[in-house]
């Protein structure tokens, strides 16, 4: 018990330091004013500066993710996303692209089979199993078919959401902090815990 109440207080400790300012670091002094004043050697000049967040537009983000998939995160400046988005249409290409095969080439032993009147394909086959893998097969052919299209709008949904984000300032108030919780069971006795606080 000795241990975790150290460990309890170590973490407040270093909560409430974190929380100092040492001396000689200005705050943010862009919170209440969006300029920025850039010193030469002889001219101070003061520059109106846009927001970060406003040159991004969440409406042209979900249209270009719409037009070419990758082009919005590519708007967005979000490059490190591009991989996701290819490599998910590349995954489920190849997925379409395995099942599709399986699906023609059941259908290409079924037709041999009723063609030429035999009771088994050349795998072994018979006219039922080769029906029940027709059906098998053209039901996941089509579903990840349909998990593309799906994944088409998921993307141009990430750009259009990653746009609206870059539109919130952060809030230097903003804490997640871990603390001691204790509670009281039916009037009876305690329970001690974690308590995850977030400040908003």
């Amino acid at each position: 018990m000795r241990i975790v109440l150290t460990f309890f207080l170590l973490l407040m400790g270093v909560e409430l330091l974190a929380q100092i300012t040492p001396p000689g670091v200005q705050t943010d002094s862009l919170e209440s004013d969006d300029k920025i004043i850039s010193s030469t050697d002889t001219v101070q000049n003061i520059k109106e500066i846009q927001s970060y967040a406003s040159q991004f537009v969440p409406r042209r983000a979900s249209l270009k993710a719409a037009i070419l998939p990758g082009l919005g995160q590519i708007y967005n400046k979000d490059y490190w996303k591009l991989p996701l988005v290819y490599g998910g249409f590349v995954a489920l290409g190849l997925t379409v692209n395995y099942w599709s095969d399986l699906y023609n080439g059941y259908r290409v032993d079924l037709f041999d089979l009723l063609e030429n009147d035999l009771d088994t394909s050349p795998d072994g086959l018979s006219e039922e199993q080769l029906r029940s893998l027709i059906d098998d097969t053209r039901r996941e052919r089509d579903f990840y078919m349909i998990m593309t299209g799906v994944f088409y709008l998921l993307q141009i949904a990430e750009a259009h959401i990653s746009a609206h984000l870059k539109e919130f300032k952060l809030n230097p108030d903003l804490r997640v902090k871990v603390e001691p919780s204790f509670e009281q069971i039916q009037f009876e006795s305690y329970r001690a815990g974690l308590a995850l606080k977030f400040r908003f």
